[in-house]
């Protein structure tokens, strides 16, 4: 068992007043098998009422508006949490038995949300990634652990190159990526083999700087294993999720649990910083904030378009909240 405490910052300056800002955040953890929250506190400045409500897949949203006029925007999420070691899932049925429940989950809430595929052009090059293999013969861990090498080992995790609305056939092509990307291609992967996967949000906490995406936010994928329940796969550093990963919302991809988003009136011209600070019970000095952070945006008003908050820009921000 493990402590952690994080902070969560997300801080937008804007070089003129901007009004009528209407937002919303998923950055509340909850307690399960993995992991205990022992404390956990929202702030917003400037100061203003937050509400809060479950959404359709349990995740707690926080969401407010500031409707005065104001030239910054901070939303801080602090978090003490206790996560749990765990080892590689063992299926405690038999293969024929794996298979067969999956077929029955295909048409069972809360699974068949987790089965939608979309289309996809390199459907065809995917599955040829099992003709070496007899698919119904095998474990689903093992068909799991498979997906998750084949992306680990083929794909390079590159920062700057992808995009919130970069598509499954883009990452294909590219062969690059970050966590979000990789996440993502592993749920397409294994939804076409009618396993039920989920996009998960959360963080990986530091150790030794052997993981990618350590100290910062990060996305795995959650598969659903017969007779096991829900287990985490991270495909960008290809483990089985245990200790040092801290959930903070699942749905069926990035958009259904995306950190922060929101609107406002006034100029597109904007610097968004969002700065993630993750200590354990043996770290000798703390800070109060985030001193240096995870990543810097500075958007400036581009001649002939209108300044508003543009619908780019808004995509933009999802996307620099989950790219660190």
């Amino acid at each position: 068992m493990s402590k952690y405490s994080v902070v969560h910052l997300t801080r937008y300056v804007y070089p003129s007043d901007v009004t009528d800002s209407a937002n919303q955040f998923i950055l509340s953890p909850k307690s399960d098998d993995m992991q205990q929250i022992l404390k956990h506190q929202i702030s917003v400045s400037p100061k203003v009422n937050i509400d809060v409500f479950s959404d359709y897949f349990g995740n707690e949203v926080g969401v407010f508006t500031i409707v005065g006029p104001h030239r910054s925007l901070e939303i801080r999420a602090d978090m003490e949490v206790f996560t749990f070691a765990s080892t590689e899932p063992i299926a405690e049925v038999s293969v024929l038995e794996q298979w067969a429940d999956l077929e029955l989950k295909k048409w069972e809430f809360p699974y068949i949300d987790f089965l939608y595929l979309e289309n996809i052009n390199c459907k065809a090059e995917v599955n040829a990634i099992f003709d070496d293999y007899v698919l119904k013969e095998m474990h689903i861990v093992d068909v799991v652990r498979m997906l998750s090498t084949y992306i680990y080992t083929n794909f390079t995790y590159r920062q700057g190159v992808t995009t919130v609305e970069s598509t499954v056939d883009e990452i294909w092509k590219l062969r690059a990526g970050v966590c979000q990307d990789f996440a993502h291609l592993l749920i397409t992967m294994l939804r076409m083999q009618d396993i039920p996967s989920r996009y998960i949000s959360g963080y990986i906490c530091p150790s030794n700087s052997e993981m990618r995406g350590e100290g910062a936010t990060h996305a795995w994928v959650e598969v659903y294993i017969p007779s096991v329940g829900w287990r985490g796969i991270d495909p960008t550093n290809n483990c089985w999720v245990s200790d040092r990963h801290i959930k903070i919302a699942y749905g069926r991809d990035f958009k259904d649990c995306t950190p922060v988003k929101g609107t406002y009136k006034g100029p597109s011209a904007h610097t968004l910083t969002v700065s993630v600070i993750i200590t354990n019970e043996n770290t000798k000095e703390k800070t109060a904030e985030p001193i240096e952070p995870a990543y810097v945006s500075v958007t400036t008003d581009k001649q002939g378009v209108e300044k508003s908050n543009l619908y780019q820009r808004y995509l933009e921000m999802q996307q620099q909240q989950q790219q660190q």
